[in-house]
């Protein structure tokens, strides 16, 4: 990717490493409202998972003890992308920036108003409006406070353990992320929640369907990003491998030798592939409808 290409504004990344956290869960280390023009009927958050393995690009899930704490802003630190050395977090923040003002610039094209959420870098666990944060479920978005949470070792085990390295491997991370607050932004959320309280039997499915949305979703950025001449030759399939690196299957066969469809709440290797490349091809929104196919088809 050319850094030097990616878009910029002020803010939007808040810089929590090193504030010592809130002390160990005891876990290993592992990384794993509104309406927009568009129509995206449902899509949003992780529907309050409790993860068994690992999550991977995920929205608001109850964590921790389940309890829904403050955002705990007080001690919050705005990201200086000036600091030696940390060329990484500026990466983030730059992505960020882009991905966001290519989704203000669809949501006005609609006559709609996009809000900007904030990326928080955290070490360990953080404290977020949706419990207590670990680096043990990956990257995540909380809805109630609009942020995404990141802890930036994930990306050297994006690279190590799930053998996905690049730069735009991280970027599709991101891009996901904020998939997950467009569709917050758009409304969807509340309605996937409520689907999932109606036919808990379905839990799973509309989980799966709306991950794969903001895999869409990202790809509906890349695409954007290339016609501004952001993405070299190579980025595309660093993208690829990392969402199929991240897939269910893949992840289940690695950690118990296993694979099982009904337990599923990211979709396989190849749907996640799919999603991110048809985002990309189209290039539009509207192709990202993951939830009017039959199941056995996406």
């Amino acid at each position: 990717m050319k850094l030097g290409k990616l878009r910029r504004r002020p803010g939007g990344t808040i810089d929590r490493r090193g504030s010592g956290g809130f002390g160990g869960l005891g876990f290993p280390s592992q990384t794993s409202g509104g309406g927009a023009g568009f129509p995206i009927p449902v899509g949003g958050v992780g529907i309050g998972l409790l993860l068994v393995v690992l999550l991977i690009f995920g929205a608001c899930q109850v964590l921790g003890d389940g309890s829904i704490l403050g955002s705990g802003t007080g001690g919050d630190q705005r990201l200086d992308t000036r600091a030696e050395g940390d060329s990484l977090a500026d990466f983030v923040d730059a992505v960020g920036d882009d991905v966001q003002l290519t989704w203000e610039e669809i949501f006005q094209r609609e006559g709609d108003t996009y809000r900007f959420a904030e990326i928080v870098l955290f070490e360990g666990q953080t404290q977020t409006a949706c419990g207590v944060g670990s680096a043990r479920t990956g990257p995540f978005y909380c809805p109630a406070d609009e942020r995404v949470y990141l802890d930036l070792s994930f990306f050297q085990e994006l690279e190590r353990r799930f053998g996905a390295p690049g730069d735009f491997a991280i970027a599709y991370v991101i891009a996901h992320e904020f998939g997950h607050h467009v569709q917050n932004r758009l409304g969807t959320n509340g309605r996937v929640e409520r689907a999932s309280r109606a036919n808990p039997g379905q839990r799973n499915e509309l989980s799966v369907r709306l991950e794969l949305q903001a895999d869409c979703l990202a790809g509906v950025w890349a695409r954007d990003a290339n016609s501004r001449d952001v993405l070299q030759p190579g980025d595309l399939e660093e993208g690829m491998t990392a969402a199929a690196a991240v897939g269910d299957d893949r992840i289940q066969e690695s950690t118990s030798g296993r694979i099982d469809p009904e337990a599923w709440t990211h979709g396989s290797s190849e749907q996640r592939r799919t999603w991110l490349r048809t985002g990309y091809q189209v290039g539009n929104p509207d192709a990202c409808d993951t939830f009017s196919i039959p199941y056995g088809e996406l």
